[in-house]
């Protein structure tokens, strides 16, 4: 009874002081009077739904008894309104509205029902009351609108918050992957990436035409022997800079450990898959003759390398092909190294 009187002497003032979506939903005594007289009485039971979001109504609801939850959805506050509050106006006074939220009876109670006929009547009977009530009404949803606006501002803000952080998950994630897929020394595949690359073509049917070219370093322990192990990755990072220059796109160049590393080339011939590995082994050879006054104790850019080359049998695995490429690699290192051998199948049977 005291809430009763603390309203009605809010809304008689013309204009609400406090939580105005709250006040602005229950009508004076004489207000009630007035929409029960014309009305029609209706019994709800807790757990009933009177409408769902998106129903289009034309009845406004009053309530006598019991209670009535508002659920806007959307993660948007419900409402609770109980005996002299009124809901679903819009649908009174625009017609055939769609319902904004879900009107479910949280208790047993009773409503009254007023349809479009019987408000006109009380337009007719009482011009000045219902004015009344219609500008707090029209009050009402302006300020409920204005604080859904604000809602849903502050909740684009926590949307784009999150995104934003969830892009920045994404791009250190795939900085992460990255660096596992990458060498740390050479920047090229490691055997993770190459790993990954081959199962990305295989799944897209794109093993064939391809090429194994396998780089091995001459006597590279004795390079860090004689010139220490941060010339030796000098050395190592020059053999990476000609496999990444000589790589295509759809090529992978591979450190796969120590002074091993592999071209996966797109090449359908024999010839073609040679001419990859020739370049290697001749630029190598270049960089081993460049004249270095800058370096004290002839410190070398590179050192020379041997390769086994095959053709990549897109019916086998990486198991296969590397054991092929492999057999031709030592067999240029017990002829002397800095060369290049070829390996298949009919080398093998010979």
């Amino acid at each position: 009874m005291k809430r009763r009187i603390a309203t009605e002497s809010l809304q008689q003032s013309g204009m609400p002081t406090v939580a105005p979506d709250v006040v602005a939903a229950a009508l004076t005594s004489a207000e009630y009077a007035l929409f029960a007289a014309v009305g029609r009485p209706r019994r709800c039971y807790a757990g009933e739904t009177l409408f769902r979001r998106g129903d289009l109504g034309t009845t406004m609801y009053v309530i006598a008894s019991g209670a009535i939850d508002l659920d806007f959805g959307d993660d948007l506050v419900s409402k609770r309104l109980g005996p002299y509050e009124f809901f679903g106006e819009l649908g009174l006074l625009i017609g055939d509205h769609a319902r904004s939220a879900d009107a479910i009876a949280a208790s047993d109670g009773e409503l009254i029902e007023l349809r479009h006929e019987e408000f006109q009547r009380l337009v007719d009977d009482d011009p000045e009351r219902v004015s009344h009530f219609l500008r707090r009404a029209i009050m009402r949803v302006v300020l409920n609108e204005q604080s859904l606006i604000r809602r849903l501002r502050r909740r684009n803000q926590d949307l784009q918050t999150a995104l934003d952080s969830l892009r920045a998950t994404a791009h250190q994630l795939n900085q992460t992957e990255e660096l596992i897929r990458t060498d740390e020394l050479t920047g090229l595949h490691n055997r993770r990436g190459l790993a990954q690359h081959l199962a990305e073509r295989r799944r897209t049917g794109s093993l064939k035409g391809l090429g194994l070219v396998l780089v091995d370093c001459d006597r590279f322990k004795q390079v860090n022997d004689d010139h220490g192990h941060l010339i030796g990755d000098r050395v190592l990072q020059s053999v990476a800079s000609i496999l990444r220059s000589v790589a295509s796109d759809g090529d992978i160049a591979c450190r796969l450990g120590g002074d091993e590393f592999c071209l996966l080339v797109s090449a359908d011939s024999r010839d073609a898959v040679l001419g990859f590995a020739d370049f290697i082994v001749t630029t190598t050879r270049g960089l081993m003759q460049v004249p270095r006054h800058a370096e004290p104790g002839e410190v070398p850019l590179a050192c020379s390398v041997s390769i086994g080359a095959c053709l990549v049998d897109d019916a086998r695995d990486w198991n296969d092909w590397y054991a092929q490429a492999d057999t031709a690699l030592y067999r240029a290192k017990r002829m002397g190294g800095n060369r290049v051998e070829w390996q298949d199948d009919a080398f093998a049977a010979a």
